[in-house]
């Protein structure tokens, strides 16, 4: 543990908190489970399960119009929104059933193909070479192509999308001027596609939105920009960095990966399992009402972080919360979060995570990490290795 008192000043742009906040949960859910860090406007940051969950469900005392916590003000400040995440009822209500049927079991399940042919074609470029970096040569390609598609956009522009969830996820919270950059590229470049699929529609979600209505008017431009800046940060970063954490887990634990390529059914316990333990996702909110949770009064106004992957390992809520049971039976995890914001692509994430999972281990005979001091985790509300270095055998 570093010296830096959590309770006071814990930020989830600390390396240290990046880089293992396993320990520093347990400290605080058994010393003060809901910190007030002078961090990012002094926000709030419960640690607990049953605190979580409830502060998920109550949506008249806290409100999603900021999901992103920056340290100078909220997003929806100035004029970014990012629907359905950051909107609250009945705004929200309706533009989650608009994009629903997008997500739903079916449509998702008819990406499985070309989700195995693209893993298939990244193993392709490493797995004769003895070596790769998981991250890198692997996890960050998968969703890139998938959200890409589903815009209908080009599959070469795939670093442009990288580097906004960079600039947008890891830099725009503590750099006013990188997020401004990162949101007039992105806002650019998709309005020049919106203009062209009002113009021609195709088979994509712009086109779909284009020609769609909410509640019996148009969708505004601002609207689909905003859906489309979702699928990019929430598509992304989210499930690349699942991807990564399990193939460390992985990577130290042969026992596991042994399991997974002779016992298949193991698969939708397992894949459950993956995403309890290495949840990415850390969620915000602002008190939109003074309330009192856990103890703790909370004033209108008052930033708060959301971090689901510290429900995920709290002892009152999961046996052995800090240990990977492929075979766990019980297992409400918060992954996905948990009320109306539940996450929308939970479908695709699992599919795309159990597919990349399951070509890595059936083309991999074998894998170790490289160097573990050499892996580096990303900061801010998603976490995930940002290097993986692996050494195949």
């Amino acid at each position: 543990m570093s010296t830096t008192d959590w309770a006071t000043q814990l930020s989830h742009f600390d390396p240290a908190y990046a880089a293992d906040p396993f320990p520093i949960w347990d400290e605080l859910r058994g010393r003060c489970p809901i910190a007030h860090s002078e961090s990012f406007r002094g926000m709030w940051v419960p640690t607990r399960y049953e605190d979580i969950v409830e502060i998920a469900r109550d949506t008249e005392s806290f409100s999603s119009r900021t999901p992103v916590l920056t340290e100078y003000a909220a997003l929806t400040d100035f004029g970014v929104t990012i629907p359905p995440i950051s909107s609250d009822q009945p705004y929200h209500t309706e533009i989650r059933r608009l994009l629903l049927p997008l997500f739903g079991p079916g449509p998702i399940e008819a990406l499985r193909p070309q989700v195995e042919e693209h893993c298939d074609a990244l193993i392709d470029a490493f797995v004769d070479r003895g070596t790769c970096d998981g991250s890198t040569d692997y996890a960050q390609f998968i969703p890139v192509q998938v959200i890409s598609r589903m815009l209908g956009v080009p599959d070469e522009d795939a670093d442009r999308f990288r580097g906004w969830v960079h600039l947008l996820l890891e830099m725009a919270p503590t750099d006013f001027g990188a997020g401004v950059e990162g949101l007039q590229e992105f806002f650019a470049y998709f309005r020049d596609h919106l203009l062209a699929r009002r113009a021609e529609p195709t088979d994509d979600v712009v086109s779909f939105l284009a020609t769609a209505e909410l509640e019996g008017r148009p969708i505004s431009d601002q609207e689909i920009l905003g859906v489309c800046l979702l699928l990019l940060i929430a598509g992304i970063d989210t499930t690349w960095s699942a991807i990564g954490a399990s193939l460390w887990h992985l990577a130290q634990h042969p026992a596991d990966a042994d399991r997974l390529r002779t016992e298949p059914e193991l698969w939708p316990s397992a894949l459950e399992e993956l995403l309890r333990a290495y949840a990415p996702v850390t969620m915000a909110r602002e008190v939109a009402r003074d309330v009192e949770v856990g103890g703790c009064p909370m004033r209108a106004g008052d930033p708060l972080l959301l971090p689901f992957p510290a429900a995920n390992r709290d002892p009152e809520a999961f046996d052995r919360p800090d240990e990977v049971l492929l075979d766990r039976a019980q297992n409400r995890h918060l992954a996905f979060g948990v009320g109306i914001h539940r996450c929308l692509g939970s479908n695709m994430a699992r599919l795309e995570v159990q597919v990349a999972l399951e070509r890595f281990l059936a083309r991999v005979p074998s894998f170790r990490l490289a160097d573990a001091d050499a892996v580096r985790w990303s900061v801010g509300q998603v976490r995930g290795p940002r290097t993986l270095p692996l050494v195949l055998g």
